[in-house]
């Protein structure tokens, strides 16, 4: 099968690309290599893919229609698992444009890719971050995602409104993934467990915000890159008890589907930096800090309905995760600066 790759520069595209091609698919990979965080972390994630005879590379924005229309015409894909977006919760407050550009138009492209190329299946990344104001936990693909608390979710909820659109009007089979709070390996260095580790190793002062006591879903990306694998080969279907009636936010009539993908054990802040510290086999010293705009307090997932059509859901514990993630990073990952 002969799949594509957006974002295979970035931390989840890379492992899932490596999972792909352990498997003998043929991958085609996307990514427009931005200065988000330092290209260099991504050029060595293609360095530890290149090589493979079932790979190839392509240094595509997808916010360049005729670039990507070009792109859909000449590759003949048959699916495509699209991870290639702006990413960063805080950064949306700073850079509003690149979250339209990247993630709608961007978005918009590929779904014109999938719509005129007859695509098997597309794939997509969604995010925790549509629950926004939702105080239920643990979070179900059914609750009602309408009040998201930062520009970057927002795009995220429009991403899974679109590709709705497209399963109704056109057939194409869409599943959407809310992924929380991916972590391990090959990171992203403005995440907060890498600043964290950073900075304790360097004697210097970690800033924790909401005093420590957000409550966060962290997702191992062996994990995360296993259920996105899976998925893959479970096009979505059209749900036949679904009404419009009392409707279903999750499914339709349509062939469309929305799943969470986290490890469902939150995990309290303070808890997870102590694992840290552990890890590394020293202390941190905290600077807390009030609660930033656009963070939400806590995150949980529900994720029976990925369960129940996978036969799958995360399981790697926080203890084993975080020390996966220090020993690469100690071995590798320091020589990648993280975002100041």
């Amino acid at each position: 099968m002969k799949v594509l790759v957006t974002g295979v520069a970035g931390f989840i595209g890379f492992h899932v690309a490596d999972r792909l091609i352990h498997l003998g698919h043929q991958v085609v990979g996307l990514d427009n290599l931005n200065d988000y965080y330092t290209p260099k972390l991504k050029l060595a994630r293609l360095a530890n893919l290149k090589g493979r005879t079932n790979l190839s590379f392509h240094h595509l924005d997808l916010a360049d229609r005729a670039a990507v229309e070009s792109f859909f015409a000449r590759e003949q894909i048959h699916r495509v698992i699209h991870l290639g977006a702006q990413a960063g919760v805080r950064y949306s407050l700073k850079n509003p444009h690149v979250y339209v550009e990247s993630n709608i138009t961007g978005f918009l492209h590929i779904l014109e890719g999938c719509r005129r190329n007859k695509i098997e299946h597309l794939v997509y990344a969604s995010s925790s971050s549509v629950y926004g104001l939702n105080e239920t936990m643990p979070f179900r693909v059914e609750d009602n995602v309408d009040h998201p608390v930062s520009l970057y979710a927002a795009t995220k909820k429009a991403n899974e409104l679109m590709a709705h659109t497209y399963s109704h009007l056109y057939g194409i089979p869409t599943t959407g993934l809310r992924f929380f709070t991916v972590y391990g390996p090959w990171g992203r260095p403005d995440m907060a467990y890498w600043k964290f580790t950073e900075s304790i190793l360097a004697g210097t002062a970690i800033d924790v915000y909401a005093h420590g006591k957000q409550e966060r879903d962290f997702t191992y990306i062996d994990d995360v890159a296993e259920a996105v694998v899976r998925l893959l080969d479970h096009p979505a279907l059209p749900n036949p008890s679904w009404t419009g009636a009392k409707p279903d936010t999750s499914t339709s009539r349509a062939p469309y589907r929305v799943y969470n993908l986290g490890n469902n054990r939150p995990v309290l802040l303070m808890n997870f930096i102590r694992t840290i510290e552990n890890a590394l086999g020293k202390k941190a010293t905290i600077n807390f800090l009030p609660a930033q705009p656009g963070d939400v307090p806590a995150t949980a997932a529900d994720v029976e309905p990925l369960r129940q059509a996978i036969g799958f859901a995360p399981s790697t514990s926080i203890d084993q995760g975080i020390q996966n993630f220090v020993k690469w990073y100690l071995a590798e990952g320091k020589q990648f600066i993280s975002i100041p």
